[in-house]
């Protein structure tokens, strides 16, 4: 990064480190990344170094790849009309970092940081937000939320993950321009989310969203839940969207309208499926079906979601994690016998009859795994098909 900006002013351009990175260091964090804002043009950028990429070069940004680091250098820039609630209709490069700071969201990123001579550039009372732990929009909030419409949930997400108050003007700025918010990509919004979501203050951040309009928006389904309980869930993703869905049908489905991976759809529709546990005096043969029914992988974050909420049983957790402990089988890949070795004792070939011998002995061993051996199986065999229900019965 040091290079970077080095490199820059050597070449006489001004260069500033600007962004998250500045109110990381000011508080005290070590930054991920680093943006550096500099007079310097994109083809001059690409000219001072050997290993650039043209991420965006149309606005400004090409990313430069020094000593295994990723730094995004941006042309000081002014910006034209939003007309789309996300990007500008175009830019224009200046030579003055006070005009790029102008266009940037909250205060506490419109700081800009020369690392070489300690300059600092603080035109809109960042470092006194950031000590007041406030988020304050850049000049006026209204035209900062109407211009891009994510800025409203990225003010949420930046007081739910610093613990940060909103100001009242920037906080009474969101309800009346939530139609912009409403147009940005659900991309977008899933990313900013899902930081919110897995924060210790998500509470908070929930509460806000509600507040605000912004989470009826985009998840109505989430609106008057219990905010605490997603706070009391380990901080995953898919065990706190549990929290929020437990009970509603088409669970898996909002989780695919909000963007979430595939397998982080299907785990939330899982376990919002499944709203009741087993009593906590059920019999360890019943807490196996229930174990092979739901399968063993999603006990543990089921059961996180109704201790999140209150209604697991006591002791419920540690019966099942012993019973888990102990390994027993609880599918049907899992039997003695395999497929040829069941036809072989059924004196059959392949036909619905091995299928329910399967279930049928698959039920046996959860009553008792310790017959789940090839011997115990044949001897249990002898016990169908009598006494067990045949298709179409």
């Amino acid at each position: 990064m040091l290079s970077v900006v080095t490199a820059l002013q050597e070449a006489g351009h001004r260069a500033f480190l600007v962004g998250g990175c500045v109110r990381d260091l000011l508080r005290g964090q070590s930054p991920r990344d680093f943006d550096v804002a500099s007079a310097a043009r994109p083809e001059q950028v690409q000219g001072l170094f050997r290993r650039v990429i043209a991420t965006g070069v149309q606005h400004g940004t090409v990313t430069v790849l020094e000593k295994g680091a990723r730094v995004e250098v941006t042309t000081f820039r002014a910006e034209g009309a939003y007309l789309d609630g996300r990007r500008p209709s175009s830019v224009d490069f200046h030579d003055d970092v006070t005009v790029d700071l102008s266009r940037r969201d909250f205060t506490m990123n419109a700081i800009a940081w020369d690392p070489l001579s300690g300059e600092l550039v603080d035109p809109f009372g960042g470092q006194a937000d950031l000590r007041a732990r406030l988020i304050r929009a850049v000049r006026e909030p209204m035209a900062r939320f109407l211009e891009d419409g994510l800025r409203p949930l990225r003010a949420v997400r930046f007081a739910t993950v610093l613990d940060f108050s909103i100001e009242a003007s920037t906080a009474a700025a969101i309800p009346p321009t939530v139609h912009v918010f409403r147009r940005v990509a659900m991309e977008r919004i899933q990313q900013e989310f899902d930081k919110l979501l897995r924060a210790p203050a998500v509470t908070k951040g929930l509460t806000l969203l509600q507040q605000t309009s912004l989470l009826a928006a985009f998840f109505p389904e989430a609106v008057d839940r219990d905010f605490e309980a997603v706070a009391r869930a380990p901080a995953d993703e898919a065990v706190r969207l549990a929290v929020l869905l437990l009970g509603t049908p088409q669970a898996r489905e909002v989780v695919v309208r909000l963007k979430y991976p595939g397998r982080v759809a299907e785990l939330v529709g899982a376990l919002a499926a499944q709203p009741e546990l087993p009593r906590g005096d059920a019999s360890d043969a019943a807490l196996r079906r229930w174990l092979s029914h739901l399968t063993a992988a999603r006990a543990g974050p089921l059961l996180a979601v109704h201790r999140a909420l209150g209604s697991a049983p006591a002791g419920l957790q540690a019966r099942v994690e012993a019973l888990l402990a102990a390994a027993p089988p609880l599918t049907s890949r899992e039997l003695a016998l395999d497929g040829k070795a069941l036809m072989e004792a059924l004196g059959t070939g392949p036909s619905p009859l091995v299928g329910q011998a399967t279930r049928f002995l698959l039920e046996v061993e959860l009553e008792d795994p310790s017959q789940n051996t090839p011997e115990g199986l044949r001897a249990a065999l002898r016990g169908f098909p009598q006494g067990f229900p045949q298709s179409g019965a």
